[in-house]
């Protein structure tokens, strides 16, 4: 058994199910551009990303790169009005995390979505929890560039060794692998396992309280499972 000291976790569809805020605010947006909405299922395949490629998938075809921004403008205040409307966290995750600082491990949480976003929720849904929080910003690339990735780590003031990257995308996958860490794929997101093994997945986690398993108790050896 892996025993992992630091955690770093993707946010939307991974300690967050933001589905249904997301999918509000893509709307609005696209309905003040006079666009066709999109349906739940439709923004869920598009989100991953970051919001501008979020809205770039739910804009209609040939539409103008002024448009565009407009657009993403539009999506941006409406959003950062609205982010926590319906969003809550996946059930189990709260007592995950908690279970998880009782036992030394330190949390970050990297995402693809606009740093304020990240920060602000984190605060608001998991206060005291996340010891680092870092969103899209211009002081890094995206994932699955690894920038962030490094930078959570640096703000921990921990090496990649003993760390882990938690998520529920093929985005995850590229990112951990470009970072050189394991991934933990988890199910109760944004893609269901078939997706994740098709993409590389070598680990699947179906409820947060299995990712405790990957996190011993201080002290804790392989044969005090036997006992």
């Amino acid at each position: 058994m892996q025993g992992y000291h630091t955690a770093v976790f993707d946010l939307d569809g991974t300690l967050l199910n933001t589905l249904e805020d997301l999918a509000d605010a893509a709307n609005f947006a696209l309905l003040q551009m006079g666009w066709p909405t999109r349906s739940q299922d439709e923004i869920r395949s598009f989100v991953g990303n970051g919001v501008e490629l979020l809205i770039r998938r739910a804009a209609p075809h040939r539409v103008q790169e002024a448009e565009i921004s407009r657009c993403l403008s539009v999506f941006k205040e409406h959003y950062a009005a609205h982010m926590a409307d319906k969003t809550a966290p996946y059930p189990g995750i709260l007592p995950l995390l908690r279970a998880l600082r009782q036992r030394g491990v330190t949390l970050a949480v990297v995402s693809n979505k606009f740093d304020s976003a990240v920060k602000e929720l984190c605060a608001g849904c998991f206060p005291g929890l996340i010891q680092a929080a870092v969103g899209a910003s211009d002081q890094a690339s995206k994932k699955p560039d690894p920038a962030m990735v490094v930078q959570a780590l640096r703000a921990l003031g921990t090496s990649p060794a003993g760390a882990v990257y938690i998520g529920d995308s093929d985005v995850d996958l590229q990112t951990a692998r470009n970072a050189g860490l394991p991934c933990l794929s988890v199910t109760w997101g944004f893609r269901d396992a078939a997706f994740l093994r098709t993409h590389g997945a070598a680990v699947l986690v179906h409820r947060p309280e299995e990712l405790l398993s990957f996190f011993p108790l201080p002290g804790f050896t392989p044969e005090d499972s036997a006992l």
